[in-house]
């Protein structure tokens, strides 16, 4: 449980926590984007520096961070493997039995590696600066001008939420459910693999029952208040952009600016030589 950060918030009064939640959602976004239009190893370097400063600015220590990697471990070791061995080349590294290794291979699974770990480094920062609260009010705000079309942003909005914040309340839930069915002795580490999946039945039975009961209780809670959707809803603190949003955009576009023009005079030059 400790090593699930999504959906979870870590309190504080940084600059990166009072920011606006749409500057952060629309900067995430930005910087999604930035990521996956890299196609160089070496230009990573500044978005890793800008992760990096990122968190020092939030005051969310470094460990807490790389914690949501940790659970994503095995699909990173999928990952590359699977990009070092099946990717074609020409600059052969290694050759054993019918399996190449060449060094376009080990480049484009260092790639891919790299890409997987600042996307979840960064949404995952995100999240744990934004309490559920404010995502909430900035989605719903950037959904807004899509109501006329009678797009329910409010209600997609608190859907996301919800679902985003009641992740650790569920992976908690099967944490103690297994400690439960290990007390009775159940054993879900023996066996090959279909017989450790069948293991987890008696898992997620209970967790699955536990959440339909949650998400009922949370209804009858919710209606009991009078909740009626977004029609008509004031908000005591309504959200303002302020002098710290300009700062953060224009940090973010001076980075993007910068890989895009660095990619762009690389291309040149290889295109050149």
């Amino acid at each position: 449980m400790k090593n699930i950060t999504l959906g979870q918030y870590f309190p504080g009064n940084s600059p990166v926590h009072r920011l606006d939640p749409r500057t952060k959602i629309l900067l995430m976004i930005a910087y999604i984007v930035v990521i996956f239009l890299v196609n160089a190893l070496i230009l990573y370097v500044l978005p890793f520096a800008f992760v990096l400063f990122a968190i020092v600015l939030s005051h969310v220590p470094v460990s807490y961070v790389t914690r949501s990697l940790k659970p994503l471990r095995f699909l990173l070791v999928f990952m590359f493997i699977i990009n070092l061995f099946f990717t074609p080349g020409e600059t052969a590294l290694l050759s054993f039995w019918r399996v190449n290794i060449t060094s376009e291979a080990l480049l484009q699974a260092l790639f891919i590696s790299i890409r997987l770990i600042l996307l979840v480094g960064g949404t995952s920062l995100m999240t744990l600066t934004t309490s559920p609260i404010a995502l909430t009010d900035g989605l719903e705000k950037l959904l807004k001008p899509l109501s006329r079309l009678r797009f329910p942003s409010h209600e997609l909005a608190m859907m996301m939420t919800i679902a985003l914040r009641f992740i650790p309340t569920l992976m908690e839930e099967a944490v103690k459910i297994q400690k439960a069915q290990m007390a009775r002795g159940a054993d879900f580490e023996s066996g090959n693999v279909i017989n450790r999946a069948k293991s987890m039945i008696p898992i997620l039975v209970p967790l699955f029952i536990s959440a339909f009961r949650r998400a009922d209780e949370l209804a009858m809670a919710m209606e009991s208040r009078c909740y009626h959707g977004g029609e008509g809803r004031t908000r005591m603190r309504e959200l303002r952009f302020g002098p710290c949003d300009a700062v953060a955009a224009s940090i973010v576009l001076l980075v993007a600016a910068a890989i895009i023009a660095l990619q762009y005079l690389m291309q040149n030059g290889w295109a050149a030589s």
